[in-house]
């Protein structure tokens, strides 16, 4: 058993920065692949970054690529979303969750998740 706690999130405006983390206990941690996720109010949970287990690999969703960076320290049993320039439609519940598989960008793939924080960027 994974568990997965994130950081508070927060409200930002337009253009601004916020660095997500989400602590795992239990498990190995580096035996799992990272991801984050997210849920806008009426929408499908979406894939918005992973990492692999060494740390060597990460992938983006287009809508965030460039702008985000996912990073892992399993030595603190600990993975990181920065986000940078921050638009009003990254606003949304953000999940980190955990695969023990190579990453994965489905979010029905994934073993253990967060209990999600709220993140909400203003115009």
């Amino acid at each position: 058993q994974v568990q997965l706690v994130e950081s508070v999130g927060g409200l930002v405006q337009a253009g601004g920065s916020l660095r997500l983390s989400c602590a795992a206990s239990g498990r190995t941690f580096s035996s799992y692949a990272m991801g984050w996720f997210r849920q806008a109010p009426g929408k499908e949970r979406e894939f918005v970054a992973v990492i692999s287990r060494s740390g060597g690999s990460t992938y983006y969703a287009d809508s965030v690529k460039g702008r985000f960076a996912i990073s892992r320290d399993n030595a603190k049993n600990t993975v990181y979303l920065q986000m940078n320039s921050l638009k009003p439609e990254d606003t949304a519940v953000y999940y980190c969750a955990a695969v023990a598989r190579p990453p994965q960008l489905d979010h029905s793939s994934y073993d253990y998740w967060g209990q999600g924080t709220q993140v909400t960027v203003s115009s």
